[in-house]
């Protein structure tokens, strides 16, 4: 004989619930947001975008670090410049996969959630300035000796330490036993 009494399956979680479980990621992101886009706009409103020539600096360490007004139409170090459009593609592609794959990458961890708030809040923050400025706002300017590094931003430096902290958490983790 067989059971037609098969337990029902548990009711979903309401959205809301379901959202919160990620409430690190949505604070991490929307800090890394604000911080990106306040100091972009400070940095707008006092040093001019150059339209000719190079752009205007404020030194801060002499010879080592300069505050600058750059627009970036690429991607690091300018890879893919003039392709904002296909940058932009992207960047949206990859804010949604990570919500389809959340499960998969881990995302409940909290360790992931900060690493992906801070990949996710700098990839919306750059966005964000490719859609409005139609280029990323770059300002920080290093200078080692005679080698200038890329003018950043505050979304870059996030984004690269999202990346570089799941790299380092993910290879933390036991592997999953074989099935």
């Amino acid at each position: 004989m067989s059971s037609d009494t098969a337990s029902p399956s548990p009711a979903p979680k309401p959205a809301l619930e379901r959202a919160l479980a990620y409430r690190r990621l949505w604070l991490v992101a929307l800090v890394v947001y604000v911080l990106d886009q306040l100091t972009k706009t400070l940095v707008a409103a006092r040093i001019p975008f150059p339209t000719y020539g190079p752009p205007g600096h404020v030194p801060v360490i002499d010879g080592f670090f300069n505050l600058v007004h750059v627009g970036n139409t690429g991607a690091a170090w300018s890879i893919l410049s003039g392709r904002g459009h296909w940058l932009a593609a992207l960047a949206i592609v990859t804010l949604v996969a990570i919500f389809f794959w959340r499960h998969t990458l881990g995302l409940r961890s909290k360790a992931a959630q900060l690493c992906f708030g801070g990949l996710c809040g700098g990839t919306v923050g750059n966005l964000t300035d490719r859609v409005w400025h139609g280029h990323v706002i770059d300002f920080l300017d290093f200078h080692f000796g005679s080698y200038i590094y890329p003018s950043f931003n505050v979304a870059d430096m996030s984004i690269v330490c999202g990346v570089f902290g799941y790299i380092l958490w993910s290879l933390k983790q036991p592997p999953e036993p074989e099935r």
